[in-house]
Parts: structure tokens; sequence; C-alpha cells
């Protein structure tokens, strides 16, 4: 378990590197970012960004084999009235300006889909209702690309559902203007066997806000890799997340947030809930501030909960400070059992174990949820968590 890390204002650790023990920043040890599936080597589960991820259970999204088949997956957007909803060629100039693919699979997705979908909210329109995107597997191989696009001082929140079966790759980029304002809901509920690799890009303007809530409960494996920069001074950017990993499962969330300007913040907080055996998340945060990004303020957290035995997580924060002109950095990171004097103490008031239990978990979920906004979404986050306890009780 990784201590808390915290930099105080003022600092003067220019050129230096703050680190969790277990790691270096995997950052610095990845091939340069690319749109061309040549630049990457195919991974063989040695290097630093595929060390935790079973490559046999990619079903050939690294390797090349997987070929798209017609029935892969199924796109529908419900949008409010006033925002654009467009399916382009691979032509769009919009395509691929959020962000580079960070490794072989999305570069594979990019250079792989037919079609892309871009969602456009105009200048100052401030949406009341949600963008709601479905993704539904149909049992095939899909590779995908989706857009949302913020005008200056526009705001909106979009809502994201994966369903079905699929072995899906994908990218997916966030675009917001000056002063926009951008609240995202992806929720990974997929059928047990699907498989979803994506990558999330995030380019924010100047004094622009977004704000990501990543929540995976399905599939046999998710690997989600949120990326986030700076296109202007002011911007901000909370990363919130929350996975159930259950028996068999491997789950695992790369974060990468690039402060390459100055006066940015970044929040990420991610939590996590384990059960059953060989249940395996996953959970990196990388947070480099270039030495251009003089002002930043930023943090990061992990924290998990492990139910029952036989369950593992690898859970790895890492700051890299290239500036000693910050307002404040740090990072921390925990892993756990049950918290058996909680337990004690709401039996100890009548309350039967197994509430109990129910209790504990969805009180630690709940600070997360919480903040969605959106009660529909919410409901149904806390339902699907009281599913998946049902199941250890």
């Amino acid at each position: 378990m990784a201590e808390a890390q915290n930099i105080p204002v003022g600092s003067t650790t220019a050129g230096s590197i703050a680190v969790a023990a277990e790691s270096t920043v995997a950052t610095r040890m990845s091939a340069p970012p690319s749109f061309d599936v040549a630049d990457f080597p195919v991974p063989h589960g040695r290097e630093e960004e595929w060390r935790f991820t079973p490559l046999e259970r990619l079903r050939g999204l690294h390797d090349g084999t997987a070929v798209a088949t017609g029935d892969g997956v199924k796109v529908v957007v419900e949008a409010p009235e006033g925002v654009l909803v467009e399916t382009v060629g691979r032509d769009d100039a919009r395509l691929g300006r959020a962000g580079t693919p960070a490794d072989r699979v999305a570069a594979q997705a990019y250079s792989s889909f037919d079609k892309a979908s871009v969602v456009t909210v105009p200048k100052d329109t401030v949406l009341t209702e949600p963008i709601r995107i479905a993704v539904h597997g149909e049992g095939g191989v899909a590779y995908g690309h989706q857009v949302v696009e913020l005008g200056a001082f526009a705001e909106a929140v979009v809502v994201i559902d994966h369903t079905g079966d699929a072995v899906l790759a994908a990218n997916v980029d966030y675009l917001l203007g000056d002063g926009a304002k951008l609240t995202v809901v992806s929720v990974q509920d997929w059928d047990d066997k699907a498989v979803h690799v994506a990558q999330h890009n995030a380019l924010i303007g100047r004094d622009a806000t977004f704000k990501s809530f990543v929540v995976t409960f399905g599939g046999d494996l998710v690997r989600l890799h949120p990326r986030v920069a700076y296109a202007g001074t002011g911007g901000e950017a909370e990363l919130f997340g929350l996975y159930f990993t259950d028996k068999g499962q491997h789950q695992e969330h790369r974060l990468l947030v690039d402060h390459n300007t100055p006066h940015c913040k970044s929040n990420a907080v991610y939590k996590g809930a384990l059960q059953g055996d060989d249940a395996h998340a996953v959970w990196i945060g990388d947070v480099l501030i270039q030495a251009a990004a003089e002002g930043t303020d930023t943090y990061e957290m992990n924290r998990n909960l492990v139910l029952t035995d036989g369950a593992r997580v690898d859970s790895v924060p890492n700051l890299e400070i290239e500036t000693g002109e910050i307002a404040g950095a740090g990072h921390a990171s925990a892993t756990g059992r049950f918290d058996d004097e909680q337990l004690f103490y709401l039996m100890s008031r009548g309350i039967p174990a197994s509430e109990a239990r129910r209790l504990v978990v969805r009180g630690f979920f709940a600070e997360l949820v919480q903040q969605i906004g959106l009660p529909d979404v919410e409901e149904r986050l806390l339902a699907k968590i009281e599913t998946e306890l049902e199941a250890s009780v």
C-alpha cells in the first residue's frame, strides 16, 4: 500500500519525481503516442503498460487477429433539441483532436473503424436533459470512435451505457471549448463474456470543467484508459470511478492527467470492491506536471475493499513533477478487507450481518454515486451494487 504523499504550496522540488514505491512512472516508459499501429510492437505481457493485463483474454485485440464483424455493436444516440448528432467518415477533422492513441489496441481501434459518431453541443447552449448514448453488444467484434464536442460556455451531461456481449476496442474523445462544462457517466454493464478496451481522451479548454464518472460492473475483461490534457489555463478535471469486480473478472483502469498548461486543477477518486476467486482489479494513476504547468493543483486517490478471499488488487499511483512552482500535489492508495469494527457496531444495534455488510459497502460507494446528479442513474447503480452484494452473502 502506498502512503499518501502531499507536496505543499511553495515546494522547491523542481526536477524531482515523487512516485509510488512499487513502480516507476509509466508515462515515460511507454511507446510515444501514435495513430499508426506499426509504431507499437505486439505486447507480450512484460511491458510496463501490459504487465497486469491477461493478454490471452483480449481475444486478439492486441495482436491484430480480431477482425470486425457486422454484428459487433449497435450505437443509438438520444439527444435533446439543439444538439447535433452526426455519423462521419474517417476524414473528419474532429477525430483524434482530443488525444492520440497511447497503446497498440487504441491505435488498432483508430485505424479500424469505418464510421464515427459525433455529438456537438453548440456554444452557449445549456442542456437541461442529458444526452444518452447506448452501446449494445450483439455478439461480434467491433472497433469504434465517439466524439462529444461542447462549444464555448456550453453545458451538458452525457450518459454512455455499455450492455450486451461484444469484443470492443474504441476511442472516445471529449472536446471542451472555453468555459464549457461537461459531465460524462460511462457505465460498463456488459454480459459476462464481453471484452471492452477503450481510451477516453479529454481536451479541456480555458476555464472549462470536465467531470467524469467511470462505472464498471460487467464483462470478462474491461480495460479503460482515461486521459486528460488542457488547452488553456484555468481548466479543471474531476475523475471519479467505481468498480465492482466479481469472480473471474479482470477490471483495469489506467488514468493519465497531463498538466501541460499553467494554473489548472485535477482531482481523481476511484473506489472498488472485489469478491470471489480470481477477481482482479487494477488501478494505475499517472499524473504528470510538466515544467510549463506552474500553479498546478492536483490530487489522486484509490480505495479498494476486498470482500472475500481469492481476490487481488494492484493499485499504483504515480506522480511526476517537473516544476516546483505548484499549488499542491499528492496521491494516496489503500486496499483493505471488510472493516470488522463497522460490522460489529451495526450488529450490536440489532442489524443482521448480511444487512450490515450491505450498509457498509453501500456507504463506501454512495459518496461517489451521489455526485452524479441524475436520480435515475444513481438509483440504477445503487441497485446494481445491491445485486452484486447478494452474491457474496
